[in-house]
């Protein structure tokens, strides 16, 4: 029998980032405040009179590279790193006030979003959490790109990548209810080829990417070795669409398959689900098993021992 519902949560204290932005190279710095329950996740830009623009679905706007949001013209780009970190540690409330139109990609991970909500902790508010609960499967599919979600207990994804030389073809199943996101989600960076890059910045993008904050992939494998997993690619791009799914306001209840996925078909697959008020109702969380003692201190443990104790991987 289910105990009692899981509270929304919020972070315990202000969080303040600072970086560039992976497209533009654009210095920014970034605050994370706590944020009242039932608000959601909520960007307010600082430099253009605190205009906010709620993490929702009707807010997506370029989807190319990386994931945007738009309201009245006003853009905020990038976030998908960001929004992946808030769900996977379970944060439901939070203003992120930010002083340009793009998010720091500090490490081009999720790592230190999660070591910072670690370090001040994390703080239980009096409203029940409502998890959006998959009904029946809805799916959407573009040539040989497809993304699903199907009916489920909890929260899983597995995806399937199919890159060229030197990555391949990899795949992943993740259970997010078993709270491993820390700890095999987070720390996967994003990733490029050498050969794509002047490309890439004629267009107007990677201008702030280094060695320092992405993989850079050369014919032979990274030039920035070694990596924190084995399949980190993958586990990357689950990265992604978490951030990406975070756009349905809520976390989901249900088992999500993409297979050669992006961007585009993360948030086209997150409105097509929205429109179709059947597939899916809203239903209130119930908590963990009593039996589950896992702590904050023991998570930010496996965390730092993950990034220390990783398979590497020198080449493809």
């Amino acid at each position: 029998m289910a105990g009692p519902v899981h509270l929304e949560q919020t972070i315990a204290a202000t969080l303040e980032f600072a970086g560039v932005g992976l497209h533009s190279g654009a210095p920014v710095t970034m605050r994370l405040l706590p944020a009242a329950a039932g608000s959601g996740i909520v960007f307010r830009r600082t430099d253009l009179d605190n205009f906010e623009i709620p993490a929702i679905g009707r807010n997506v706007a370029k989807v190319s590279y990386a994931t945007s949001l738009m309201r009245q013209g006003v853009l905020i780009s990038t976030t998908e790193h960001l929004l992946s970190a808030l769900i996977g540690m379970g944060i439901d409330n939070v203003i992120v006030e930010i002083d340009n139109l793009e998010l720091p990609i500090l490490d081009g991970s999720a790592q230190p979003y999660v070591e910072a909500i670690l370090g001040v902790g994390i703080r239980e508010q009096r409203r029940r959490r409502e998890a959006l609960r998959v009904l029946h499967p809805v799916e959407v599919r573009e040539g040989n790109k497809f993304i699903g979600v199907y009916p489920d207990s909890g929260y899983r994804i597995s995806y399937t990548i199919d890159f060229p030389a030197p990555i391949g073809t990899q795949s992943t199943c993740v259970d997010l209810a078993a709270e491993v996101y820390g700890t095999e989600i987070a720390p996967a960076r994003t990733f490029g080829y050498k050969a794509d890059e002047r490309k890439l910045r004629d267009m107007g993008l990677i201008r702030g990417a280094s060695p320092q904050n992405a993989i850079i992939l050369g014919k032979d494998g990274p030039q920035n070795g070694p990596l924190r997993f084995a399949d980190e690619f993958v586990r990357h791009k689950v990265l992604d669409l978490i951030g990406d799914l975070a756009l349905a306001g809520r976390r989901l209840q249900g088992h999500v398959v993409a297979v050669r996925a992006g961007h585009a078909m993360h948030t086209a697959f997150v409105a097509r689900l929205l429109k179709d008020r059947s597939a899916w109702e809203l239903a209130h969380v119930p908590v963990k098993a009593t039996g589950d003692t896992s702590s904050e201190a023991e998570l930010s443990s496996r965390v730092s021992k993950s990034r220390r104790g990783a398979p590497a991987l020198a080449g493809a």
